[in-house]
């Protein structure tokens, strides 16, 4: 396999191909390396989120899904992003696809890790805005807080829940998520 290079755009066919063991991001065609392995405490919360959120999907059409997991938004254009948000939920199964989706996620869950936490605040932000992804949560784990971005004419309205706050998923009619259980 040919090397990595940061000054070549690349296409999910490129990243598809790709076998050298390690896992990327795809974003306007640039590729960003994974880090290894994420903190024990971003695994942890990302782990209570899934756990939390498939219980409540158990039963209905709606899914949960966590890392790895391809999330293409740009796959009838230039097809050159592919992310791997921590967490994506789908209403419309249709969107899936192989090893992840064609499409926006009804919601993304993006857990801040030091060495990501300005692509998923910057890059993935805007992309995640521009696809049209529903509800997007942004979680810090040190401040111990989700900021919600609500999808809202065009652009994100923007809350923030810490402490003992109860956070509703907008696009899951009944689900609220209970921060005390969250950050423990």
């Amino acid at each position: 396999m040919e090397a990595i290079r940061p000054d070549k755009h690349y296409t999910y066919a490129d990243y598809y191909g790709w076998d050298d063991g390690k896992r990327y991001e795809l974003i306007d065609g640039t590729a960003y390396l994974m880090e290894p392995a994420p903190l024990w405490e971003h695994q942890d919360i990302g782990s209570i989120l899934n756990t939390l959120l498939g219980v409540f999907l158990m039963g209905k059409p709606g899914k949960v899904f966590h890392a790895p997991f391809d999330v293409r938004l740009n796959a009838d254009a230039g097809d050159d992003t592919v992310l791997q948000p921590d967490l994506a939920v789908f209403c419309d199964r249709s969107k899936l696809s192989g090893t992840g989706c064609v499409g926006a996620p009804d919601m993304v869950i993006e857990i801040l890790s030091p060495t990501t936490a300005s692509r998923d605040k910057v890059l993935k932000f805007n992309w995640y805005l521009q696809a049209g992804v529903r509800e997007y949560w942004i979680v810090d784990p040190e401040a111990k807080s989700i900021q919600a971005c609500y999808l809202n004419h065009g652009g994100y309205d923007v809350k923030v829940y810490a402490g003992v706050d109860e956070v509703p998923v907008r696009v899951l009619e009944g689900c609220v998520i209970d921060l005390a259980k969250v950050f423990v």
